[in-house]
């Protein structure tokens, strides 16, 4: 599946975090715990999936744009997102 993502958000995201979308492609789905974002109404499904990059939790918003994942925004999952990660 490909990954997509809006360069500018990224930047902001590097600036922010320290953490390029780039590092999506080496996200662990198979061990994935992934949601459906219901915080809002959007105006496509978004996901929230807590999964492993190098080892390290993150949380990564995306949506599905046909065959490709778009990246909206990605870091280091918190303490309680690691509790609700282990718990599962």
């Amino acid at each position: 599946m490909d990954i997509t993502y809006d360069p500018a958000k990224n930047d902001k995201n590097i600036a922010d975090r320290g953490l390029s979308f780039e590092l999506v492609c080496g996200f662990e789905w198979a061990s994935a715990l992934v949601v459906e974002d219901t915080r809002q109404v959007y105006a496509e499904t978004r996901y929230q999936a807590l999964g492993k990059i190098d080892g390290r939790l993150h949380m990564v918003v995306f949506t599905v744009r046909g065959e490709s994942l778009r990246i909206i925004s990605l870091r280091k999952a918190n303490a309680r997102e690691v509790a609700r990660y282990e718990k599962a």
